[in-house]
């Protein structure tokens, strides 16, 4: 491979995993394990090395079905993945079973607030503002927010600074060109000018953006 060609990234997206009501499996794992101690016993009392192993066999296949029960609340995932790869999300609410090899990550999918510090940037003319903003967000796409980005929360606090900075950098804090929108006078506009840059930013990570709005804007002292 050549060093110096262009990395080709892989662009995950979330799929539905099967996952079962927990109740009736957690019925069927305990009659295997009432199955499996009551063949344990026969084969003791007959000396069948044969049902003996058999009954082992089946009172681990049960304990092992134990690791496959979680719960999930309301507004939250769970990603799956096995060995490494990725096999799925599930959505459902309530107490669940899955493949006991899955490896269960929750992941909630409730709207949440970023409250931003405020930023000291230069408007269109070159003054010196304060600036800050509050974006209501979500995760959408589990997958994504999961294995396309390191830490999708550090993802969003670091791209919508920069997303803010951009966006203050192309306006006029006031008294700007006639007609033309300024960071005081455009607030709904300059908001959803924002919302759709970081809309389009934080796209890759599977977030969706809600809400962002300015929260502080004044000259720098």
């Amino acid at each position: 491979m050549n060093p110096n060609s262009p990395v080709s990234l892989t662009t995950h997206r979330e799929q539905p995993a099967s996952a079962f009501s927990g109740w009736p499996c957690l019925l069927g794992v305990f009659m295997a394990m009432a199955l499996g101690l009551v063949v344990i016993l026969v084969g003791a009392s007959t000396q069948s090395i044969l049902v003996l192993i058999l009954g082992i066999v089946v009172g681990f296949a049960a304990f092992v079905m134990i690791g496959g029960f979680f719960t999930l609340q309301p507004n939250e995932a769970a990603v799956f993945t096995l060995f490494g790869s990725y096999r799925g999300t599930a959505r459902q609410n309530g107490f669940l079973w899955a493949n006991p090899f899955f490896r269960k990550l929750k992941i909630s999918l409730r709207a949440r607030n970023l409250n931003g510090d405020k930023l000291k940037v230069n408007d269109k003319r070159g003054n010196p503002v304060e600036i800050a903003v509050v974006i209501v967000w979500r995760v959408q796409d589990t997958a994504q927010a999961v294995f396309d980005v390191d830490s999708y929360e550090s993802f969003i606090r670091i791209q919508s600074e920069s997303c803010v900075r951009h966006i203050a950098s192309n306006y006029f804090y006031d008294d700007g060109e006639p007609n033309e929108l300024t960071l005081r006078g455009g607030g709904v506009e300059v908001a959803a000018a924002l919302a759709k840059e970081l809309q389009d930013r934080l796209a890759r990570a599977g977030i969706g953006i809600e809400e962002a709005r300015l929260t502080h804007l004044a000259y720098a002292p």
